[in-house]
């Protein structure tokens, strides 16, 4: 397997789901040297191809920039990979349906078994509580820095008013988690249309802790991933 074909196939995927549009990114943390990861040059994640991956040490400096554009809230993954040893897959997007429960006193929880790790937790980053008046953008490592902080062991955190961070130790999962917060979101706002909030039946307990672990997203990645690749197959002659 080549990781940096699954990581391009990642933007691929996340873009056909609408997770992220013409904005949001994806990172690998380096098998190599951990203390470095790979991401995008700053583009839409559906034109990301292998030739466009750059990497990047934690403080979120190229190692080889080369002229390149970069996102300038790739202090998010720096970040979360310095607080996190054990996170190998970040995600940043604007998952549309998230957004209400970032601005609103409703916390997320877990509807349905495939996003049982919306159990434990889904903090939300007030990026006012670190710099007032703000473009809403994690700029730079400080806020980068308490982005990570605020997401903690969680699998997820949704920003205020502009849209979440997942992470995983893979990057299937972290495909897998990105897909399925939103449709989480999705679920949950049509509950609380059907019913008043004491009255949904949401995953507890053992559940979510048991779901969770088993949940890899594997048979759906492997899915997803030979969807993309033909796609991008099918581009090249147009490329070449």
């Amino acid at each position: 397997m080549n990781p940096i074909e699954d990581l391009v196939v990642a933007y691929r995927v996340l873009a056909e789901h609408g997770v992220i549009d013409g904005y949001g990114h994806v990172s690998m943390r380096s098998a190599a040297d951990p203390q470095r990861y790979f991401i995008s040059r700053s583009l839409a994640p559906e034109l990301v191809t292998e030739a466009d991956i750059m990497e990047l040490d934690l403080d979120s400096n190229p190692i080889d920039q080369r002229g390149r554009p970069m996102y300038s809230e790739r202090f998010i993954h720096g970040q979360v990979y310095k607080s996190r040893p054990e996170v190998n897959a970040v995600v940043h997007n604007h998952s549309p349906s998230v957004i209400p429960f970032g601005i609103t006193p409703v916390p997320m929880r877990p509807v349905y078994h495939m996003s049982a790790f919306v159990g434990m937790g889904v903090p939300v980053f007030e990026i006012r509580d670190v710099e007032r008046d703000s473009d809403m953008l994690v700029r730079s490592n400080p806020l980068g820095q308490a982005l990570a902080q605020c997401l903690g062991g969680c699998a997820a955190a949704l920003m205020r008013g502009h849209g979440a961070v997942v992470v995983a130790e893979r990057i299937s999962t972290v495909v897998g988690r990105s897909i399925y917060l939103e449709l989480n979101a999705r679920l949950q706002l049509q509950a609380l249309a059907l019913a008043r909030p004491e009255q949904i039946n949401y995953l507890e307990g053992g559940e979510i802790e048991k779901v969770t672990k088993m949940n890899d997203f594997m048979r759906a990645w492997e899915m997803w991933r030979a969807k993309a690749l033909r796609q991008m197959q099918a581009e090249k002659p147009r490329r070449g």
